[in-house]
């Protein structure tokens, strides 16, 4: 009985982050559920049930989801997440042919943290129109700009504050006590309608979307499946410092890729967001010291069982914009934040000339909605400035700009 109540833990941990995506993102929160799942349950069958890691939805995928939802629909935007999650099991493949020196040779900081920065801020108007109680685009005020705007703040501060202050498993759930409050305070002020609830059923089917195959979608979707895929690199590292055992070895870092590929397929199938590794639970397992990859399994088979809970699904839907909103700000934030990072860490000298380039102009291409098309093909967002940024990487010399632009306090002398 222990494994099982361990299992159900882990879920709890994840819970806040997983539905967060699909509440975001238009998509079933049941169905994530379900994706994460199956998922999980997938990576154990690629790697031999050898990580203690669960699988869920992706924020780096939050973004484009959104975009790709209002553009092309969600069965579209499905076929578009299917083919980034065969990326990642040809990024698995070629790991295991090459090894996986290549990764660093074609995406290296400067091409990845510009990429990630994009995807933090592409979006960012829309999580300030739903913290001020708009729709995403801005043009419709559904609740009321002064109710929403303290609502929003609400959330905000409370997952800060849970992040920087919380201790021990609580620090792991800033998103679900974000919500919380968030709710609460929604409650209070009269924003939050049960209809739905009420005419919901116990027992209920997910609302499960088939995939279809949109030539636009997929181009668009591709290049995003790259900061994941890199990322997936640090936290299967975390997890093997947790646990003392050298994953990246055994299974081998070319099983646990190819298996969040899969996954992410599997999830994508049924109309879920993409899985991705959570961090959170790899906290959640160093603090517990639960080691046995056997808790994963029965932290999918709850969140299975709970996909086809009518009444969940319903409750989770009545989370007001403004709520939504707040956290999203952060998160959004974060995640460009993380981009920044990648450059700030790998010491990228964006006094050469040549680094300055490919940065400036993957951000610029990125945020300010560059796009190129002929007929009803169309490049744009971060698939533009995911091509853009390898492309310019790839051609431009390596020893352009090796000098420094040489500072005021130089000329002065």
């Amino acid at each position: 009985m222990k494994n099982p109540l361990l299992g159900l833990q882990m879920l709890f941990v994840a819970f806040g982050a997983l539905v967060l995506v699909p509440l975001l993102t238009g998509l079933d929160p049941n169905v994530a559920l379900f994706g994460a799942g199956i998922g999980t349950l997938l990576f154990q069958f690629t790697t031999r049930r050898s990580v203690p890691i669960f699988l869920a939805s992706s924020f780096a995928f939050i973004a484009p989801i959104m975009y790709g939802v209002q553009t092309w629909g969600i069965p579209a935007t499905m076929g578009g997440l299917m083919a980034a999650g065969v990326v990642y099991v040809f990024i698995g493949a070629l790991i295991r042919i090459r090894g996986a020196g290549f990764i660093h040779t074609l995406l290296p900081p400067v091409v990845i943290g510009p990429i990630i920065m994009v995807i933090g801020l592409g979006l960012a108007p829309v999580a300030v129109n739903m913290a001020l109680g708009k729709s995403g685009d801005g043009s419709i005020q559904i609740i009321n700009a002064d109710i929403a705007i303290w609502i929003a703040i609400a959330s905000l501060l409370t997952t800060v504050l849970i992040s920087v202050y919380a201790k021990g498993l609580f620090k792991l759930l800033p998103v679900f006590g974000g919500i919380a409050v968030g709710y609460v305070l929604s409650l209070f002020c009269g924003i939050v309608s049960f209809d739905s609830v009420h005419n919901a059923a116990w027992f209920a089917i997910p609302n499960f979307t088939a995939p279809e195959f949109n030539i636009n979608a997929i181009l668009f979707m591709l290049p995003v499946a790259i900061a994941p895929a890199v990322e997936h690199v640090g936290d299967i590292l975390s997890i093997s410092n947790v646990t003392g055992k050298n994953y990246l070895k055994k299974p081998g870092l070319h099983r646990t890729i190819a298996g969040d590929g899969i996954a992410t397929i599997a999830a994508t199938m049924v109309g879920a967001p993409p899985n991705t590794t959570y961090s959170e639970v790899t906290g959640a397992v160093m603090l517990t010291k639960a080691f046995n990859p056997i808790i994963m399994t029965w932290a999918a088979i709850a969140a299975i069982i709970l996909a086809w809970v009518g009444k969940l699904g319903a409750v989770l839907q009545t989370i007001p914009l403004p709520v939504m909103g707040g956290i999203m700000i952060l998160l959004f934030g974060s995640i460009a934040a993380v981009g920044l990072n990648t450059l700030i860490k790998s010491q990228v000298d964006l006094h050469k000339s040549r680094n300055l380039i490919i940065v400036g102009v993957t951000l610029v291409f990125g945020i300010g909605g560059m796009a190129f098309g002929i007929g009803e093909f169309s490049l744009q967002g971060i698939s533009l400035c995911g091509i853009v940024a390898i492309t310019l990487n790839l051609i431009l010399p390596k020893d352009i700009g090796d000098n420094h632009i040489v500072d005021n306090a130089q000329m002065e002398d």
